[in-house]
């Protein structure tokens, strides 16, 4: 059978080219060989007329300078999409706010499924003891649970003109659009999960409590005062709550973090700002340390939380963002594609609590 590339295509093995067991890299590079002739042929034949004109071949080398420029030009940038969106990888992520909460475990470099979470009781207890009285064993109680991690993924594609017209600002954008939204959903999942807390608490929300120097609502303060005393009640209600749990945790040295929807920011400010005016000193109202963690991405703008940070309240990361590229020649695209895994999980609900603002 005679063709343009291959003079007689009954002479290809395909065996030789193909199969792993009787491949010929001679029978290849003669293929291959007739295969590149044929592709460059529009640029290496000169046609009969223009043999001995020497403009047309002074032209034609000035033609095959500057298309050998270009492509040494193009391959000083960035040649996959995977290296941009690599390049972007060490921006600032879009909210990791979460994180001052959960306390976060590194499982990228194991072969985890998941996280194990023991909800412990102790039934420990110190006491005197007589001479010679043996201490008694007491037994720990509790479930082990499990928590599977979640993959994520997303995926772009970019026209290969891109890249070649070196339209590296829109490459650019679109890399941190792309790694943004990646962060995006994972702070969402993380913060749903701590939301999603509030049905589960059997006495409901913390309600807003009165001023404690009983100021009149239309007063300077009054809003802020009832607020504050509504977060130490809060943290309170935590640390009775946690007392007996093995946290080590005290009203001198625990840390609460006040995590409240951007709606409610300067509220939160001025309610952690707030302080009585005494003749010789000036007191904070809030009794207690606090953090704040503001996001636009809670669902409920009417409410905020007084959180124990950490301890039973954990995540892992078992895939950092990590990107995979190739070159689809059906659409002429460079995609990237974008995966991560992880997990969460609210062990112990006490160290939680919901307030309300009205």
């Amino acid at each position: 059978m005679r063709g343009k590339i291959i003079k007689d295509w009954s002479k290809v093995n395909w065996k030789k080219l193909f199969d792993p067991q009787e491949k010929d890299p001679q029978h290849q590079r003669a293929v291959m060989k007739a295969l590149s002739f044929f592709l460059a042929f529009p640029n290496t034949n000169v046609p009969t007329q223009f043999t001995d004109d020497e403009k047309f071949k002074v032209k034609r080398k000035e033609f095959d300078t500057a298309r050998m420029q270009y492509f040494a030009t193009l391959n000083d940038f960035p040649a996959t999409a995977k290296e941009v969106f690599e390049k972007f990888h060490e921006l600032a992520v879009y909210d990791n706010g979460f994180e001052q909460i959960f306390n976060i475990r590194d499982y990228t470099g194991s072969r985890r499924e998941g996280i194990s979470i023991d909800t412990i009781r102790g039934g420990l207890s110190f006491r005197k003891m007589l001479t010679g009285e043996k201490l008694h064993v007491y037994q720990f109680e509790g479930e082990r649970e499990f928590i599977y991690f979640d993959y994520y993924g997303g995926a772009l594609g970019w026209d290969r003109k891109l890249f070649e017209n070196q339209e590296w600002w829109t490459l650019e954008e679109n890399a941190i659009e792309f790694r943004n939204e990646a962060y995006r959903i994972r702070a969402a999942t993380f913060y749903a999960l701590l939301e999603a807390v509030g049905p589960l608490k059997p006495a409901g929300n913390i309600a807003w409590q009165l001023h404690p120097d009983g100021v009149a609502t239309g007063n300077r303060g009054y809003r802020a005062g009832r607020d504050a005393a509504t977060m130490n009640l809060a943290a309170q209600t935590i640390l009775l709550a946690c007392q007996a749990s093995g946290y080590g945790i005290s009203a001198e040295n625990v840390n609460f973090i006040s995590l409240a929807p951007v709606q409610l920011r300067a509220r939160i400010k001025q309610a952690l700002g707030i302080s009585y005016d005494t003749a010789d000193r000036v007191t904070s109202v809030i009794d207690y340390r606090f953090s704040t963690v503001i996001t636009t991405m809670l669902a409920e703008t009417g409410h905020y939380w007084v959180i124990l940070p950490k301890r039973k309240i954990v995540g892992g990361n078992r895939m950092d963002l990590t990107t995979y590229a190739s070159f689809d020649m059906l659409s002429r695209t460079d995609s990237a594609a974008g995966w991560m895994a992880f997990a969460g999980a609210v062990a112990d609900i006490a160290q939680m609590e919901r307030c309300d603002i009205v």
